[in-house]
């Protein structure tokens, strides 16, 4: 093997690792059988979500996780293989994933490690039903607004009741 070679290798290993680093979560995801076309609205809405998905060599993804909180997915390594990774919010990536395999019948997930929990792929399957943090945000407002609005209207309605009498 040729030291330009084992350079270049050790560049996309580096790669991997950068991109691991301050990482949430990570996601490794069967990408067989999508076209161009469902792959490139699937890396958008990826890229929009804020989450990195790139497709590497099983063998360097290997030695890029050994020894990172991203280990456990050595055991899922094999066969055709895409890395999703999430910074900011650890389940954008398993649900924008999950719409793209709803949509198109096509990708499976493998495995992932979300905030330091490894998942298989029926837990992540069932990660990818939590709403997002600004939608959870939201329910929670709205819970809370909702019995205070009803009490306000409720003093109004006695305040004008007793204006009227």
């Amino acid at each position: 093997m040729s030291v330009e070679n084992l350079k270049a290798k050790q560049a996309v290993i580096d790669e991997i690792k950068a991109k691991l680093d301050g990482a949430t979560s990570a996601v490794l995801v069967d990408y067989i059988g999508t076209t161009v076309e469902e792959a490139t609205a699937m890396r958008k809405a990826l890229r929009e979500a804020g989450v990195d998905f790139t497709v590497y060599k099983n063998t360097l993804m290997n030695r890029a996780i050994e020894g990172t909180p991203f280990e456990g997915l050595k055991d899922v390594l094999s066969g055709p293989s895409a890395l999703a990774i999430g910074k900011e919010d650890a389940v954008a990536p398993i649900r924008v994933l999950a719409k793209s395999m709803k949509d198109t019948q096509k990708m499976s997930f493998k495995a992932g490690i979300v905030e330091g929990v490894y998942y298989d792929s029926e837990g992540i399957k069932q990660l990818s039903d939590i709403p997002s943090r600004d939608v959870l945000l939201a329910k929670f407002l709205g819970s809370i607004q909702s019995p205070v609005s009803k009490a306000v209207r409720t003093f109004q309605a006695i305040a004008d009741a007793k204006a009227e009498a």
